[in-house]
């Protein structure tokens, strides 16, 4: 299951990208790669347990 707070956009009010990327809706950011991986529960990760932002915003 992917993180419920998982997006991708190509701009926000800061920045603006060519492609899609992958942001946090929790943290209200554009997340490296690595972090979209926990979100997307890739090699073994959990964004439900895996994840701080997460578990903070799902509290």
């Amino acid at each position: 299951m992917v993180c419920p707070y998982l997006a991708y956009r190509r701009e926000d009010a800061e920045h603006s990208f060519d492609t899609d990327r992958a942001y946090c809706t929790a943290a209200e950011t554009f997340v490296q790669p690595m972090r979209a991986d926990i979100c997307n529960d890739r090699h073994d990760l959990d964004h439900a347990t895996d994840c701080e932002i997460y578990l903070e915003a799902d509290e």
